[in-house]
């Protein structure tokens, strides 16, 4: 035992040298495994408690994810904050122009890069180490060629804001500041590979490190592209650019310089501009996955200006959707940590350690969407005062809150479930879901009950509910029928190695 025990102890240990015999095994909540040594095969119980190492493991994983997701959200505060100087006007141009980018250009950069999770993480996983820098360097170049006619459609904001029958002055305001953000596309577009990169290898605490970094190097160059460079409120969106661009040179270097990337990060290679087809065919329905969610929000903001006192109806239904935004930040650091634990579990052939994940996964998805909820409704009474100071404003806000804490509690069930999509690499069918969840049931019936029912914004929001919830009931469907085994025989099959010879028990890793 004394053997035994040093094995334990020693997690960092090679374990090629041992002559691995059979599957990891789950035994009442332990994993159990065989290996033989000097001819005898020995079972050993290595953790004594697998769902409490799963526990952990995550929660290293979401926690600095979740963070380094909410400084990215405040970089954007900061510069709709410096642009809120220079009056409603620049303000309104600037918050079109920010939306106008997330719609056509960063949800589609993001959706495309989620191809990664799946290819990255398998390929960790099945220990293709090179293969994940491969991978890597082909989303850079696909993203960026995919960003160029994307810049095309943000140079011509105006014209297009226009046409959609958008106010001369905001539209021209808005067209100005969009040219500037366009190097934010291409930096996105760079770093979000990076980030996927780093991500499936569990390596998020630089992740973190460099989303702060950003940040404080983002406040004094808004502060002095905005006040002192004479490009006005423009100069918000030519902060954003420079920011972007030294958080790609950051994850650039890390990547490059790191002793942890070593095995993983390669020169640039042929191999890099080679089977394209078979990224796009995962990388295409990842972008319609995401866009497809995000982009009916936009919607629900659209359709409230349709109704009975227009100003009323549009700020309380955005002042929901900013909340689902900000409180999004939250499963979506739980859904990246689904996904790589899946992706790395499956690419290791390790389907009882695949299931064991979701499970843990989703008690803890559970367990925040509760404790949101719950203070959704405690603070629903004071809530609005945070966006504005006008009581009937404030009061409609705290009677949607109810609908909107139901809400995000689907969300935040549906994101972890879309997590173990994109680790398992069913991006096709999560399109799909999407597209019927929300435009086949949440925008129409949204639609019935606010205008013909009556119900105005709230029949909306009822709608978005139902919507997220249709989506939250197919992914636990699908998830609960997957044979597991037949998927980590598809996931070794993508990396090009067999499931017995990539079965190391990754969770002692950690």
């Amino acid at each position: 035992m004394e053997k035994s025990q040093s094995f334990l102890d020693d997690k960092t240990m090679d374990y090629s040298k041992l002559n691995m015999s059979k599957q990891p095994d789950l035994q009442n909540g332990d994993l159990h495994f065989a290996y033989e040594d000097k001819d005898e095969l020995v079972v050993e119980k290595v953790q004594p408690s697998l769902s409490w190492t799963e526990v952990k493991t995550q929660c290293f994983l979401a926690g600095p994810l979740i963070i380094g997701n909410l400084l990215s959200f405040c970089l954007q505060m900061v510069s709709i904050s410096f642009v809120g100087h220079f009056g409603e006007l620049e303000l309104s141009g600037a918050s079109i122009a920010n939306s106008f980018s997330v719609v056509t250009g960063f949800s589609v950069v993001l959706g495309l890069g989620y191809a990664l999770e799946t290819l990255c993480g398998q390929a960790f996983g099945a220990k293709q180490y090179q293969k994940l820098g491969i991978y890597t360097q082909r989303a850079i170049l696909v993203l960026n060629v995919t960003s160029i006619p994307l810049a095309f459609a943000w140079a011509n904001i105006e014209s297009i804001l226009l046409l959609l029958g958008q106010d001369p002055r905001i539209a021209s305001k808005a067209g100005e500041y969009g040219i500037w953000l366009i190097p934010t596309l291409f930096a996105a577009a760079t770093s979000q590979p990076f980030v996927k990169f780093l991500q499936a290898q569990s390596l998020v605490a630089p992740l973190l490190l460099i989303s702060l970094a950003t940040l404080l190097c983002h406040v004094p160059i808004c502060a002095f592209m905005v006040f002192k460079s004479g490009l006005g409120y423009r100069g918000a969106a030519v902060a954003n650019s420079i920011s972007f661009w030294i958080d790609a040179l950051f994850l650039f270097l890390y990547v490059h310089f790191s002793q942890s990337c070593s095995q993983s990060w390669v020169p640039l290679s042929l191999e890099a501009f080679q089977d394209l087809k078979a990224f796009l065919k995962l990388a295409i329905p990842s972008a319609a996955m995401i866009c497809l969610e995000w982009w009916s929000y936009e919607v629900l903001v659209i359709l409230s200006g349709l109704l009975p006192n227009p100003e009323l109806q549009t700020a309380t239904i955005s002042i929901c959707v900013n909340t689902v935004s900000l409180i999004f930040m939250l499963p979506m650091g739980l859904s990246a940590a689904a996904s790589t634990r899946v992706s790395n579990e499956l690419g290791a052939g390790n389907s009882q350690a695949t299931r064991a994940s979701i499970n843990v996964v989703l008690v803890l998805a559970l367990s925040e969407a509760l404790f949101v909820a719950a203070v959704l409704l405690l603070v629903r009474n004071v809530w609005g005062l945070v966006y504005s100071n006008e009581e009937e404003l404030v009061d409609m806000v705290a009677a949607l809150a109810p609908y909107l804490a139901l809400s995000t509690t689907f969300d935040s069930l549906q994101q972890v479930l879309s997590g173990v999509a994109r680790g398992a690499g069913w991006q096709q069918a999560g399109a799909y879901i999407n597209l019927g969840s929300f435009y086949i049931v949440g925008l129409p019936v949204g639609c019935l009950l606010a205008f013909v029912a009556h119900f105005n914004g709230k029949g909306l929001l009822i709608g978005m509910v139902a919507g997220v919830g249709v989506q939250f009931v197919s992914f636990v469907v699908i998830t609960h029928l997957t044979d597991w085994d037949t998927e980590a025989k598809k996931a070794a099959a993508r990396v090009n190695t067999s499931p017995s010879a990539a079965a190391e028990p990754l969770l002692l890793t950690h």
